[in-house]
């Protein structure tokens, strides 16, 4: 049985500690609040594998689960490996891209698993898309759109591109299996915090048909609750509600045809596609121990994170200048 140490057992990470709890684990817990530790003990974890002390727990088990705020990841998770340990760091992987490379390189270093909580990818919804997308059924992906919006209370240790619209951009890299090469975005603070609670980032992605434009859209202000995901190609197109537990994806048929000097806008077969329900979050975190017991490498690495953060300095770049801004590898 494994040992995992959870480290921060906050909003998301409460979510973490009633998974692992349910998997054949050996947990320990630490929060840097003692009143959070109740959660655990309510769920009868001894109270010798619980801390308030982050590391001071390190040495009695083999892996780690980070759900801290962003600002500590990359402390933790750079003294978790060289302590031997294997990572699992929950999006972002880091807020400084610099910061997020060091931590990749360092677990090939140590030869250890790091895998970022890019949770989208392990969405059942996400596998088909990412298949059919493989198997040309899309023909050429002209366009992705994304949005990742709703009403509710927003995180303080990063603005709303950090929190919400890299699940999109590591979403849009997975599916096409490349990065983008540029990158432009607008980014607004209503509020006053200082950091970003509306943006809008657009993206192009190389293609050999010609390039795949995708667009994301987040806020903290939009009623409701919206995680939609529109695949447009040329041989088909898809709306993909992740809010929805089985019935996720709907694909059409739709084209347009020309006729002489004009187009006509030809709709086709409507399909709905069954995903089989499973929670995103138990299926990484499975991913996770798999790869902890075989040395496989994990399906979102260190340098998947680094990606989504590179990507999303150079939003925040364009945003300051209002320009398009290069991806450099």
């Amino acid at each position: 049985m494994i040992k995992i140490l959870l480290l921060g057992i906050g909003r998301w990470g409460a979510n973490h500690l009633r998974v692992l709890h349910s998997l054949p684990v050996e947990l320990y817990v630490s929060d840097v609040q003692r009143a959070q530790l109740e959660k655990a003990h309510q769920l009868g974890i001894p109270e010798d594998r619980l801390s308030i002390e982050p590391m001071a727990l390190a040495d009695r088990v083999e892996a780690a689960v980070i759900a801290t705020p962003a600002q500590a990841h990359f402390d933790l998770a750079r003294d978790l490996m060289e302590a031997g340990k294997d990572v699992f760091v929950e999006k972002p992987i880091t807020l400084v891209s610099e910061q997020a490379r060091q931590l990749a390189l360092l677990a090939e270093r140590r030869q250890r698993i790091l895998q970022v909580g890019h949770i989208f990818r392990f969405d059942p919804a996400s596998l088909w898309l990412r298949e059919a997308i493989r198997q040309s059924h899309f023909g050429h992906v002209r366009m992705l759109r994304g949005n990742f919006s709703g009403f509710k209370r927003p995180r303080n240790d990063s603005g709303v591109a950090f929190a919400d619209a890299i699940h999109f951009i590591d979403l849009f890299n997975f599916l096409l299996d490349t990065i983008p090469r540029r990158v432009s975005a607008v980014m607004q603070d209503f509020l006053g915090r200082g950091l970003d609670d509306a943006t809008v980032i657009s993206l192009e992605y190389p293609h050999d048909q010609g390039n795949t434009w995708a667009m994301i859209e987040t806020n903290y202000f939009e009623p409701g609750k919206s995680r939609e995901v529109v695949v447009i190609g040329s041989d088909l197109s898809a709306v993909c509600d992740y809010n929805v537990a089985q019935y996720k994806i709907r694909t059409f048929q739709n084209r347009h045809l020309r006729s002489g000097d004009h187009f006509q806008a030809q709709e086709g077969v409507v399909r709905q596609i069954e995903c089989p329900p499973e929670e995103p979050l138990l299926a990484e975190l499975r991913a996770f121990l798999q790869s902890v017991r075989t040395r496989e490498a994990p399906c979102a690495d260190g340098w998947d994170g680094y990606e989504s953060v590179h990507i999303l300095e150079a939003a925040m770049e364009s945003a300051r200048r209002g320009a398009t801004i290069e991806i450099r590898k």
